[in-house]
């Protein structure tokens, strides 16, 4: 049971951490375009308090991790969010591609920071055997949460950050179109993500996209950080979850 806990703090910890500053990137990015809102409303922050949505970023993801480990005793997959940014586009110089801008520093930041922790793993070399046992564990949930979470955010649904990219690359008329799903986008991801398996499962029809494509990207993600980080993957001692 201390175990388990153990597991699921070192878990917990770097999700929290991915949502924050995949948050604040937003905040920061909307800043340096000159929307000072964020700022305004104390979302430049680094503190996961102001950032939390007591479903998305706790509940959600919790049940998730703790569901989990005690079914197949590791983490394959998460999900949550946290409160939006609030960001005003009208103050951009241009509109759609400011947040265009802003969407994408979410994601560019959680495949940095898989990037930083992927690059931390050269140090356990010089750790004592448990501490290294337990950074490495720490380390690979990191980069995992942060390549889900910057993954799962370029669905090209609003309003996920794809979406808003997309809307931002689109010429105008079909920009507008697209962005119209954003009131329903959730409700799409939802029935993607989570509905339409299980129930298309049900009577024995796999449909699954979403959770397929991830079984390739999340691999071939965690492959690319590893030898932009510096990994020898024939020869490293850096597992994979």
């Amino acid at each position: 049971m201390l175990d388990m806990f153990l597991r699921f703090a070192l878990a917990a910890v770097p999700a929290i951490i991915a949502i924050t500053l995949h948050e604040a990137a937003h905040g920061y990015a909307a800043w340096a375009l000159g929307d000072d809102t964020a700022k305004r409303a104390g979302r430049l922050s680094l503190n996961p308090l102001v950032h939390v949505d007591r479903v998305g970023t706790i509940l959600l993801p919790g049940f998730l991790m703790l569901f989990q480990l005690l079914t197949i005793h590791r983490i394959a997959f998460l999900f949550g969010w946290a409160k939006p940014v609030p960001v005003s586009a009208w103050k951009f110089p241009h509109p759609r591609r400011g947040m265009m801008f802003v969407a994408a520093a979410g994601p560019a930041m959680n495949f940095f920071l898989a990037w930083l922790a992927a690059l931390s793993l050269h140090l356990v070399d010089e750790m004592p055997g448990m501490v290294g046992h337990l950074f490495v564990y720490f380390a690979e949930y990191f980069i995992l949460a942060n390549l889900v979470l910057g993954l799962f955010n370029l669905l090209p649904i609003p309003p996920l950050d794809g979406g808003r990219i997309v809307v931002g690359l689109l010429p105008e008329n079909l920009a507008r179109v697209w962005g119209s799903f954003e009131r329903a986008g959730i409700v799409i991801v939802i029935l993607l993500v989570f509905l339409l398996p299980r129930l298309t499962a049900e009577f024995g029809i796999d449909f699954n996209p979403v959770g397929d494509a991830f079984e390739v990207a999340i691999p071939w993600a965690m492959r690319v950080i590893f030898m932009l980080a510096g990994h020898d993957l024939a020869t490293s001692d850096a597992h994979s979850i």
